[in-house]
């Protein structure tokens, strides 16, 4: 199992703090940050959204590699995780997950 080293786990939460402030497809353009996280907060509590820690466990024994980026969006509906990883062999690797079950729901690789 691949765990990510302290410092990469903070930066991964503070990056998606980050992407949780930015999102804007449930409210208008002006809605808080807080409001976007609290929005992200009771979709984890009533189990729409997988925690975030829990979805990088799945990706690391899923897909072993760096975690480069996660997003959380909602498209059409449906909570999703974009998750970008690195494998140890340089291949650049984008997952789209389900947010609420962390299952693949595409993904596609780069050279």
């Amino acid at each position: 199992m691949y765990l990510l080293p302290p410092r990469s786990v903070r930066c991964l939460t503070v990056a998606m703090s980050a992407v949780l402030a930015l999102l804007s497809s449930q409210g208008t353009a002006q809605a808080s940050s807080r409001d976007d996280h609290e929005r992200a907060h009771s979709a984890v509590q009533a189990g729409e959204v997988m925690p975030l820690e829990q979805v990088l466990e799945r990706v690391a024994r899923d897909q072993p590699g760096q975690v480069l980026k996660i997003e959380l969006e909602r498209e059409d509906g449906l909570w999703i995780y974009e998750v970008k990883v690195l494998r140890a062999d340089g291949q650049l690797v984008k997952l789209l997950l389900d947010a609420r079950t962390a299952d693949v729901l595409r993904k596609r690789r780069s050279h």
